[in-house]
């Protein structure tokens, strides 16, 4: 029998206020940003949602919801009784994210939709 005394190891529940958001990156951006001349990206505004563009090539940020939360942890050392001790590792949850930002390929030069047929616009102009 073990001499040792297993505790596992502490969770403790840490937010460090910090807003995270997760972006998921298509495959093409990714292999752009790791290359050795990464290009320079904009984020610029639409009528749906923000654009983020990479030269010739551009993105729309689209909030994604998920069922199953993503928590965040980070380690750290614990307090120890004794100096003789070795120091206890404990986890820190610093945040849950419940949703990511996907990047959706957007065609180059798109004009916004034009509003035609809603009840709500033919009722306005009619008032």
């Amino acid at each position: 029998m073990s001499s040792q005394k297993y505790t596992g190891i502490p969770l403790n529940h840490a937010p460090d206020g910090i807003g995270y958001k997760l972006l998921e990156l298509p495959p093409e951006l990714l292999v752009l940003l790791e290359s050795e001349n990464p290009p320079v990206l904009t984020i610029e505004s639409s009528t749906n949602s923000a654009i983020l563009k990479s030269g010739t090539q551009s993105w729309g940020l689209r909030q994604k919801n998920t069922s199953n939360a993503l928590i965040l942890l980070k380690s750290s050392e614990g307090t120890t009784p004794e100096p003789s001790q070795i120091p206890e590792t404990n986890l820190k949850a610093i945040a849950t994210v419940h949703d990511t930002i996907e990047l959706v390929s957007e065609p180059t030069g798109k004009t916004a939709p034009v509003a035609r047929g809603k009840w709500h616009e033919r009722f306005a102009r009619g008032r």
